[in-house]
């Protein structure tokens, strides 16, 4: 069964609770009827905002959102479900969202680090008038223009950090402190993640204009999503709204690769993630990711990460 709510009524089934730390932050428990969950709020200073989520639901909801002004936003989420754990970011620049509709499933137990910054508290910290970096154009856009949007794995910095931020051992003033530090230092790392990898904000892509750049990452997110059954590259193109030429053309530029290399390598990130979490055998995360052949999956890692699947496996698992 999916419930279906708009943003407001979403928010109103939560509960808030006793606080013995009400001035500082606010806690509120999701109903015992809709899953198990908590969310609490932190209003640092003013355009400064932490929420910390710990949520699994017994029902899908479905919530829908208007189009509305939006702040500089991060969400580190932890998702597991079935026995699979996925560790996710995604960053929204300030601008205009859209009118949009997210699905929060059953059975999924997600623990989240959610911020949200004023574009002027933003500018403010980073000095943005004299260190000035080509991705706060894409960050800081005006509110009647589309935000930008972009989701990738988190590495092995932000996840220490995010725990650092669970599991705060500092209380009062001193932990709202010790939270905005971390915030700080997690903006930074996504930074330093987005400008190594040179493909979430691109600094250059001859040819392609800025919405034709918007689309190729849209399309490398739907492959993302989709690994284990990917469309097509007419249904890609499709998807993303550009001819399938212009696709091609604009993962290379973008992204350094075609669109199958692309697919391939998120195939043999994602499956290395699931043997490192340890949850499934080398046949399971290979069928996890689209690949029907141990042997073939078993080869392509071998390439990609210098070691046969299943020693790496034993590895993170000792």
């Amino acid at each position: 069964m999916t419930i279906t709510l708009s943003q407001s009524e979403y928010w109103e089934l939560w509960q808030s609770t006793e606080n013995a730390q009400a001035a500082i932050s606010k806690i509120y428990q999701l109903p015992v009827q809709l899953g198990q969950g908590l969310w609490q709020e932190y209003n640092l200073r003013d355009g400064l905002n932490l929420g910390i989520e710990n949520i699994c639901l017994k029902k899908n909801i479905c919530v829908k959102q208007g189009p509305r002004e939006h702040p500089i936003e991060y969400i580190f989420e932890q998702v597991c479900c079935r026995g699979k754990t996925e560790y996710r970011y995604t960053l929204c620049g300030s601008g205009l969202a859209p009118k949009e509709i997210y699905t929060r499933y059953r059975e999924t137990a997600i623990t989240g680090v959610n911020v949200h910054i004023d574009p002027a508290l933003f500018k403010a910290w980073f000095g943005v008038e004299d260190n000035y970096l080509p991705c706060f154009d894409q960050l800081l856009r005006s509110p009647d223009t589309k935000y930008y949007e972009v989701t990738r794995p988190q590495n092995a910095a932000m996840q220490m950090t995010v725990q650092q931020i669970l599991q705060c051992p500092f209380t009062g003033v001193t932990r709202c402190l010790y939270f905005e530090s971390k915030m700080w230092e997690l903006m930074v790392l996504i930074l330093e993640d987005l400008s190594q990898e040179q493909t979430a904000i691109p600094l250059f892509a001859c040819g392609l204009k800025e919405d034709d750049i918007e689309r190729i990452h849209y399309g490398g997110k739907i492959l993302r999503e989709h690994l284990q059954n990917p469309p097509s590259l007419i249904e890609l193109a499709r998807a993303v709204g550009i001819n399938d030429h212009k696709l091609k053309i604009g993962f290379r530029q973008v992204f350094k690769t075609t669109v199958f290399g692309y697919l391939h390598d998120q195939r043999l990130e994602r499956s290395r993630q699931l043997l490192a979490a340890g949850e499934m055998t080398v046949t399971e995360a290979a069928a996890a990711v689209g690949f029907a052949n141990r042997g073939h999956f078993a080869a392509a890692f071998r390439r990609k990460f210098g070691i046969n699947p299943g020693l790496y496996a034993r590895q993170k698992r000792s």
